[in-house]
């Protein structure tokens, strides 16, 4: 007995410390927002969890608020930057100024998510102009903007946010109708003079880059934005240490200076983060980091890219193809099926990936899911057009012959409908191409990845990185399916001549 009673506590011993094991190997996952200062963050935090030895898989850019809290609360990522006021007033809604961090963890504790304390600065919002047109027309804070006649664009999530421009309208009766516009290319827009007044975050570096001032909150509007670590609670107490250790870390004018060396300096952001933890003693040593070159970004981007669209396409055949076979015979059911299939297009990309992080997590799976069924009503169009099109005569002559349902499909139908259905096909190619840039919202890598880091930066060159290898694939895709389609299709059938 007593020797059963080892046995049991040996192997209860070596389980626990398997399953410790097990977990300690999975990586650390964390994420950003899709601006400068949260990729910044981000890269020091992983370079940071890196020096404790713990392995980090980064997901940056993942979009607003929105995309990144549900993915810490599915468990998609593990850990990411963000600020009090963004929690107390978006995600908590309780509506506090300057909420204390027992507040947020006792709102936060039923998703078992909690914020560590704070990185020492405040990144709160602010109204921004250019300092020359501040000072033709002596305008120091956000009260005097009434009855002014000012082109104004904010970033998308201050136009909708409950803190952003409807609060801050309401609060100081602004007239002014503004736009939304992506926050990286609105400094561009103020420079170029294209528009007047946009939203800043306090540390942004393209503040000083781009001469701009901020007026005063002389009504006391937004509230305290400090960023904190915001976690899962199973997260191990080890990466939480080490995360601790950032508290107080920064203040508002060295996270100026750490943003202004990415986007005035185009020092990248592997650099920054490690140049800033071996300054400030939390790395002992400068330890080397792979940097990947410009082509082989570009390649992995492009690979990915191509799984995605690859995939998606393939899958959406599948359905798509003989879904049209089954229901073209009967006029309902095939309205029916195109309409459902249309719905799902007029679904904003971004909304639908946003949606699925729920259901199906972040990465591949939502972003394939999604192109799947952005690729199903041309092919699923193209399918039932096709075969409902075919002349009568032809359907006859087939029955005539003595050809059965299957027969009158493969010798007949099907092959007369070819040219429509690869049509179809090419369709959903390109659209799925062009699609798939969205997909680095949801982590999912490819060709978007660099423009929507280009986009957070105003970097031109990054914008390109992406943009052109995804214009390059789109005509690939058509001159192959041309070729394909040649190769396959009668040349009588694609000139609408009859064989000598």
């Amino acid at each position: 007995m007593k020797r059963f009673m080892h046995a049991v506590v040996a192997t209860s011993a070596l389980l626990t410390l398997s399953l410790s094991m097990a977990a300690r190997a999975e990586p650390i996952v964390i994420g950003s927002k899709n601006f400068n200062e949260s990729y910044v963050l981000a890269e020091i935090m992983a370079q940071l969890v890196e020096s404790k030895g713990f392995e980090v898989d980064r997901r940056t850019g993942l979009g607003g608020t929105t995309i990144c809290y549900e993915a810490l609360k599915s468990g998609e990522i593990d850990v990411y930057a963000e600020y009090t006021g963004t929690l107390s007033q978006v995600i908590l809604k309780t509506g506090a100024l300057a909420p204390t961090l027992e507040e947020l963890n006792t709102g936060l504790a039923p998703d078992d998510l909690s914020v560590l304390p704070s990185l020492g600065f405040n990144n709160t919002y602010a109204i921004t102009l250019k300092a020359t047109l501040a000072e033709s027309w002596g305008l120091t804070k956000v009260s005097q903007l009434p009855g002014q006649d000012f082109e104004v664009a904010v970033s998308h999530e201050f136009l909708n946010r409950e803190d952003g421009w409807p609060g801050l309208a309401e609060k100081y009766g602004l007239d002014q109708q503004p736009t939304g516009i992506e926050h990286g290319l609105a400094y561009q827009a103020i420079d170029e003079g294209k528009i007047d007044i946009t939203d800043a975050y306090s540390t942004d570096g393209d503040l000083e880059r781009y001469g701009l001032t901020t007026l005063v909150d002389d009504k006391g509007y937004f509230p305290q934005y400090f960023a904190v670590p915001f976690i899962r609670n199973d997260l191990p107490s080890e990466v939480i240490a080490a995360l601790r250790q950032l508290a107080g870390a920064f203040d508002d004018a060295s996270m100026r200076a750490l943003n202004a060396r990415v986007v005035v300096d185009n020092d990248d952001f592997v650099t920054v983060a490690r140049d800033f933890l071996v300054n400030s003693g939390l790395v002992s040593e400068q330890v080397t980091i792979h940097m990947p070159g410009t082509w082989e970004l570009i390649l992995t981007d492009t690979t990915n890219h191509l799984v995605l669209t690859g995939i998606a396409v393939f899958v959406g055949c599948a359905i798509g193809i003989p879904l049209g076979v089954i229901v073209f015979p009967n006029p309902g059911a095939s309205r029916a099926v195109l309409y459902v299939a249309g719905l799902m297009q007029t679904i904003p990309s971004l909304a639908l990936l946003a949606l699925m992080i729920p259901l199906f997590g972040l990465g591949t799976v939502p972003a394939i899911i999604a192109l799947t069924l952005y690729s199903l009503l041309p092919i699923l169009r193209n399918t039932i057009t096709a075969l409902i099109t075919i002349d009568p005569e032809l359907k006859r002559v087939s029955l005539a012959i003595g050809l059965n349902t299957a027969q009158q499909l493969r010798y007949v139908l099907l092959p007369m409908a070819l040219p429509n259905i690869l049509s179809g096909i090419k369709t959903a190619t390109v659209i799925a191409i062009g699609t798939a840039t969205l997909a680095a919202f949801v982590g999912a890598g490819g060709l978007g990845e660099p423009i929507v880091t280009g986009l957070s930066l105003n970097d031109m060159s990054l914008i390109l990185r992406g943009a052109i290898p995804a214009a390059l694939l789109a005509i690939v895709a058509e001159f192959l399916f041309d070729r394909l389609e040649k190769s396959l299709v009668p040349a009588h059938m694609l000139s609408g001549k009859l064989p000598e």
